[in-house]
């Protein structure tokens, strides 16, 4: 072989070890995107999560503003009026159904059709399907809290939020307690069904200490006492102070942190990807 037909010269060993490296790197980020489309394509074709997460609470907060006696101030509840009072109540009524039913089944569904063991024969993690499910459900729940705030405020006249930042934190901290025992519950039940039914009932006794059916402050002392220490009760009590202008106190933000780490990390111990 002379000079003039020598062969094209070869990439460097040490270049072409670091592409095969980084191969594998590069396409799940380059796949998450397309993972989170296609879960909410999902959400949108079996819209349990948007009938439940938006539906039903644009629904209640109808039905509650056009009640003329929730507009009527109270002073068993402070000054506050009715409709005033079941706003953040059904915030956290937002964040409990998707956190603890329209999260977990899905999870639990993908695990017993085997589809997150097959990814992990793939270069995409399992977990990004999970995460994938976290920012579907959080932009729903995102989206659903913003058509309440604004359509009390714009439809029935109630205050602007007087606290912002502490309006998010509170719903920070309410997303991520609730978010978490939804992890747990995934982690736990044996089927999607099973994780339904179990969802529902940590939801319903949870939706009585957040106060949809007894406003908090017109439950006896023994209720409220317990209803503090909820994730729901502490999350309407942080909302519910910071729409009124007031810094949440510590012990709901504690109590909401405290069941965010404890249920992440029972989550994060017990799931199994297959």
């Amino acid at each position: 072989m002379n000079s003039h037909t020598m062969a094209r010269p070869k990439a460097p060993l040490s270049k072409t070890l670091l592409s095969k490296a980084l191969l594998p790197e590069r396409t799940p980020r380059a796949a998450f995107g397309q993972i989170v489309r296609n879960e909410a394509r999902l959400a949108w074709r079996l819209p349990a999560g948007l009938i439940f997460g938006v539906a039903v609470p644009l629904l209640l907060l109808v039905i509650f503003g056009e009640l003329p006696s929730f507009h009527q101030p109270q002073a068993s509840l402070g000054g506050l009026a009715l409709f005033s009072v079941y706003v953040p109540i059904i915030i956290a009524f937002v964040i409990a159904i998707l956190g603890l039913i329209a999260l977990p089944a899905p999870l639990v569904s993908y695990r017993d059709q085997g589809i997150l063991r097959r990814l992990g024969t793939t270069p995409v993690p399992p977990s990004w399907v999970l995460a994938a499910q976290l920012v579907v459900q959080f932009c729903i729940a995102m989206t659903s809290l913003l058509i309440v705030i604004i359509v009390s405020i714009a439809a029935f006249g109630l205050g602007v939020p007087r606290n912002p930042g502490a309006l998010a934190l509170a719903i920070a901290g309410s997303i991520a307690a609730l978010f978490a025992i939804g992890l747990s519950i995934a982690a736990a039940a044996r089927s999607g069904t099973a994780a339904r039914a179990i969802g529902a009932g940590v939801f319903y006794p949870l939706l009585f200490f957040a106060g949809m059916w007894l406003p908090q402050p017109l439950m006896p002392g023994v209720l409220q006492g317990i209803s503090k220490f909820t994730p729901l009760g502490a999350s309407v009590t942080a909302i519910q102070d910071s729409m009124q202008g007031q810094f949440p106190p510590a012990l709901p933000l504690l109590v909401l942190a405290g069941y965010a780490l404890v249920f992440g990390f029972v989550a994060k111990r017990i799931f199994r990807w297959e």
